[in-house]
């Protein structure tokens, strides 16, 4: 005997807002066509839209008489996200719209080595006054999205033990924020947030890598549209992958063979001190390069081979269609290129690297904080959370009406 199976539930307020973002709905016959719905459901949706602030309605403008035709639209300045992106030796934070356009940033410097409570009760300190000085309605918060160099169990919003940042294993990332802000808090590995705004930045590409090259060496994953976290959380934790050439070369992390002794801008910064260079970060290791110095050169060229080396085991493995360099390394990314594509094209197979591009990233010095935001939004503004939005609102103004006198 067959089990009666449930009829699937009507398109939801959330449902009928994605169509209107991602521009596949502007009118409300087209929503009805997309949905099933009625006309009456669709105008009761589209309605509690227009009462987050979420969708505005402009006319066509192709009126020849009567009633001139109305379209729907996503109004991105309808709310704003906040956005926190610490790397290791700075930290920027910023306002931005519903869209991830930053509209005010601020960096300050941080020292991780601080541990995890001076340096995010000093982030969040900030975030706080930039809204304030922004003159941001806090009502009109509609999440915070927060990346950080390490590992991130998502479901709890807690940190998970790096290798490389004592003290920063099992923190409670989320409660830092939650005292000063009423607003659901996201929290993310950087790379993967940077993946997810790459993913967004290319609808036509499913598969992709993103790789951080800056002080540590991260990646990104995104395969068949979906990001790859791993069991733990830390898929993507190539830095610390043995390379040749690396085996009596001791990591940060107390391990000896890693790529990042050859590769991450901690240890680039080593070398060319030691080649009588004054500089103190990955980006002055990027300058140096841009001023034609040929040891930071050949130092970064050299680093691209061994970035490529476990890259094209990681194309032979995910064969994925782009690979997106960032993070401060990339400034000098001719050289690093350069050596990332030897190596490439070297080791991984001829179908793997068939349809391969190599490219540097388009979200240049905002890139983490945009990251950060779009991370968020891709929670704040799912169906569900629309939908739940609206439900409190409509459950708030039932109990705030005057009751009928008996």
């Amino acid at each position: 005997m067959r089990r009666a199976t449930a009829a699937p539930s009507a398109p939801s307020s959330g449902d009928v807002f994605q169509l209107i973002r991602n521009g596949a709905a502007q009118t409300r016959s087209e929503l009805g066509r997309l949905t099933g719905l009625s006309r009456t459901a669709v105008t009761l949706r589209v309605e509690q839209l227009l009462a987050t602030g979420l969708v505005t309605e402009r006319p066509d403008g192709g009126s020849t008489g009567g009633r001139p035709p109305v379209r729907l639209a996503f109004d991105a300045g309808g709310g704003t996200v906040l956005a926190v992106a610490l790397g290791g030796s700075r930290a920027q934070v910023a306002v931005c719209d519903l869209a991830a356009t930053v509209k005010v940033l601020r960096t300050l410097p941080v020292d991780l080595a601080d541990g995890p409570e001076a340096v995010l009760d000093a982030v969040a300190t900030e975030l706080a006054d930039l809204m304030k000085e922004s003159g941001g309605d806090p009502g009109q918060v509609w999440g915070i999205g927060a990346s950080i160099p390490g590992a991130i169990d998502v479901g709890t919003g807690r940190s998970l033990s790096p290798p490389v940042l004592p003290g920063w294993g099992d923190v409670p990332i989320v409660e830092h924020f939650t005292p000063r802000f009423a607003t659901p808090v996201v929290v993310d590995n950087d790379v993967n947030a940077l993946a997810l705004a790459e993913y967004r930045k290319h609808p036509g590409v499913q598969d992709l890598l993103y790789v951080k090259a800056s002080t540590g060496i991260g990646a990104g994953i995104v395969s068949d549209g979906q990001l790859r976290r791993g069991t733990l959380g830390a898929a993507g934790e190539i830095g610390h992958i043995k390379v040749t050439g690396a085996e009596d070369l001791t990591c940060r992390c107390g391990d000896t063979g890693c790529l990042e002794t050859l590769a991450a801008g901690w240890a680039l910064v080593h070398a060319l001190s030691a080649h009588g260079r004054q500089l103190t970060d990955t980006r002055d290791v990027a300058e140096l390069v841009r001023t034609g110095d040929p040891e930071a050169g050949r130092l970064v060229r050299s680093a691209g081979r061994a970035l490529g080396e476990v890259l094209a085991g990681a194309v032979n493995l995910l064969n994925p269609e782009l690979i997106v360099l960032g993070g401060d390394l990339a400034h000098a990314y001719e050289p690093l290129v350069a050596g990332v594509r030897e190596s490439i094209y070297q080791r991984a197979t001829a179908m793997a690297t068939q349809r391969l591009r190599i490219e540097r990233s388009a979200l240049e010095e905002q890139a983490g904080v945009m990251a950060s935001a779009v991370m968020a939004l891709e929670s704040v503004l799912a169906p569900r959370a629309v939908d739940e939005v609206i439900a409190r609102r409509d459950g708030e103004l039932t109990r705030s009406r005057p009751r009928r006198p008996e």
